[in-house]
This record gives structure tokens, C-alpha cells and sequence, in this order.
């Protein structure tokens, strides 16, 4: 199934306008956190081309889901917060279940800047790694390379 084409950008517009509202109800690492990573989408943005930077917003992405999961389990009360903070702390769960939406598109984007599947399981089977570099092996090159010297003829060797 085909996902739709969502914009890079709009997909760093929304996850910075929750996760400013959600440093309404938390503070320390979760903005440090959501903020860096969307520092490199920022990154994916300038750098249209660039593999590493959108694997890195994706990997980011990955492991901040992980990351708020446990931020908002442990700083969230349930008693104790203002309007405001449950406001906040909504936008901040809001945010965490739009991430691995986000992640999908993110990673249609990966494909699409040529990288290939995240995980390589290169012992179960051959390598399909391919190249950007020509090899300097010629393809007339013999497979043993002291085949045959017994026929040539030894000269003097000059030091």
C-alpha cells in the first residue's frame, strides 16, 4: 500500500508546534530531546539529497518515541496539573502517537533519496550491495597470481 505524499516540512511543523505545547507540562530532556531531532529534520530539509541526514531524523524520530514513552510515564501526574500543564501534556502525547506515522513517511522519503532497507541481514544471503565505485580489478585478471612463473624468465633484479 501506497502512502501518501506528505511534505518534510509540514511534518516538522506540526511535531515543533506539539512539542513546544508539550514543554508547557514537561521540561529537561523532553525538549532537549524532541528539539535535536528536529534540528536534524531541519537537516533533511537543507540537504535534499543527503541519505544521512534523513536517516538520521528517521532514527531520531525512532528513538524519541521510545524516549517519550518513558519521559511522560514518569513525569505525568495525575493530580497536580493546571489546565495549561494537561493542555501541554495532551499535545505532548498527541505528538508521540503521530511519531510513527511520521516515521512512515519519513522513511517513504529515505526510499525515495535512494537508501535501502534499514536492516542489512547480509549473513542469510548473498550481498546485493551495490557501488558508486568502479573497481580496479580488471576482469582478464588470472585467479592465481603466481600461476605460470615458472615459465618466465628470471632476470636480474635492480634494488
Amino acid at each position: 500500500m501506497e502512502l501518501p505524499t506528505v511534505n518534510l516540512k509540514t511534518i516538522l511543523l506540526v511535531h515543533w508546534l506539539l512539542t513546544t505545547w508539550g514543554c508547557i507540562a514537561f521540561g529537561g530532556p523532553y525538549p532537549w530531546a524532541n528539539f535535536t531531532i528536529l534540528a536534524l529534520g531541519v537537516w533533511a530539509v537543507a540537504q535534499r539529497d543527503s541519505i544521512d541526514a534523513i536517516s538520521l531524523f528517521l532514527g531520531g524520530l525512532a528513538a524519541t518515541i521510545f524516549l517519550d514513552i518513558v519521559h511522560i510515564s514518569i513525569f505525568y501526574q495525575r493530580t497536580g496539573f493546571s489546565d495549561t500543564e494537561r493542555f501541554g501534556a495532551g499535545m505532548a502525547i498527541l505528538s508521540l502517537l503521530f511519531k510513527p506515522l511520521s516515521c512512515c513517511f519519513v522513511y517513504q522519503m529515505y526510499r525515495q533519496r535512494g537508501g535501502e532497507r534499514l536492516l542489512h541481514i547480509g549473513f542469510l544471503g548473498p550481498s546485493q550491495e551495490r557501488s558508486d565505485y568502479q573497481t580496479i580489478d580488471s576482469p582478464e585478471a588470472p585467479t592465481d597470481p603466481f600461476g605460470g612463473s615458472e615459465n618466465r624468465v628470471h632476470g636480474p633484479q635492480g634494488y
